[in-house]
């Protein structure tokens, strides 16, 4: 289980997420984002225009899992900041005259797949993006996300087109959980999605955590104070994203490369 996870030697499967998420960065910096604009005041907002082409997110969350590898999780994201042409930048007033947030729901399936490593994919994943006026505080009451917004308005909602999770250990019984997603986009406030127009109808997620923000607890962990990306895509795409391909791929072929190797040492 992902909550499974034993202090021994890096493994050629844990070189191979650490090669993943450099991977990943180096792309993600190198390659143009679609770009979009945000009107905070045509949602009823105290902000101003946003133009940027990704989105800086936080997590609280908590993530429960059975015996059988089964887990659902809950939480809210609050939109931190933006980015440009990989510039990063805080919109006037965001989170202090107005803010933005992820309400989500998902569900899946996690298993170990060797040297405390343990990878997953998603069943289902629904979420809303919220916009409210005034300041809010994120946290948890026990090990249910809570937030403290008031008015909100429902400016988006989604599903799941495919997913993937991965825990790997970290020592001393930490580990460091990620997580990839592709969703569809549904516009509830159009006025707010300024351009393009129509606007995109898919987003494209990553989040991946230190043990710093990770706390365990019997059944499960909470993610404090993660960090995260959300940026847009034209098309929904019914298969897994490139990035979940890789990951499954770079898994695989790390398990089997050390079960061949065990192999000659015996």
């Amino acid at each position: 289980m992902l909550l499974s996870t034993r202090t021994r030697r890096p493994s050629l499967l844990q070189g191979a997420a650490v090669t993943l998420a450099l991977l990943t960065a180096s792309v993600t910096a190198s390659a143009a984002l679609p770009a979009f604009t945000f009107d905070p005041t045509a949602a009823g907002l105290t902000g101003s225009v946003i133009n940027a082409d990704n989105i800086l997110i936080s997590d609280y969350s908590t993530v429960m899992i059975d015996g059988s590898g089964n887990f659902t999780q809950t939480g809210y994201l609050p939109i931190t900041g933006f980015q440009l042409s990989d510039t990063t930048f805080s919109p006037t007033g965001l989170n202090s005259t107005y803010g933005l947030y992820i309400q989500f729901t998902g569900t899946g399936t996690i298993q170990p797949v060797g040297g405390g490593v343990s990878s997953g994919t998603f069943s289902t994943l629904n979420y809303t993006l919220y916009g409210y006026n005034g300041s809010a505080t994120f946290g948890f009451a026990g090990n249910t996300p809570t937030e403290t917004a008031s008015g909100e308005v429902a400016l988006a909602s989604g599903m799941l087109i495919s997913g993937t999770t991965l825990a790997v250990p970290a020592g001393g019984g930490k580990f460091n959980p990620s997580a990839n997603a592709e969703l569809t986009v549904s516009v509830l406030s159009p006025a707010f999605f300024n351009s393009p127009t129509p606007f995109y109808t898919a987003a494209l997620t990553s989040f991946s955590n230190t043990t710093s923000q990770v706390e365990t607890f019997a059944g499960g962990f909470r993610i404090r104070q993660g960090g995260g990306s959300l940026n847009f895509e034209a098309a929904a795409v019914p298969e897994p994203s490139s990035t979940a391909l890789l990951l499954s791929g770079l898994g695989v072929a790390g398990l089997l490369y050390r079960r061949k190797m065990g192999a000659r040492q015996s």
